[in-house]
């Protein structure tokens, strides 16, 4: 097969929260991507928009953000079914 059309290894994949402290979102967010990368295999960090002012001015009307390799995937809920596909893909 094409490398073209060859999946993305999960090991290669990375998913970012970006959130904030006291969010209630924020940890709804984070339960939904701690099971859908956990049941991959994919990695995942978070990130604090009150520590990091590019974050801040660029998020802070969305938070919790969900960003899959580097691209925004999702803002304010996660949906597991379509964070499973974007991760599929």
């Amino acid at each position: 097969m094409s490398p073209l059309f060859r999946r993305k290894p999960s090991r290669d994949r990375l998913v970012t929260l970006i959130r904030k402290p006291g969010c209630h979102l924020c940890d709804d967010a984070q339960v939904v991507v701690e099971k859908v990368c956990g049941d991959l295999g994919v990695p995942w960090e978070q990130k604090d928009i009150t520590e990091d002012r590019e974050l801040h001015d660029e998020y802070w009307e969305q938070i919790p953000v969900v960003l899959v390799d580097g691209r925004q995937h999702t803002f304010w809920r996660v949906n597991e079914d379509r964070l499973r596909k974007a991760l599929a893909d």
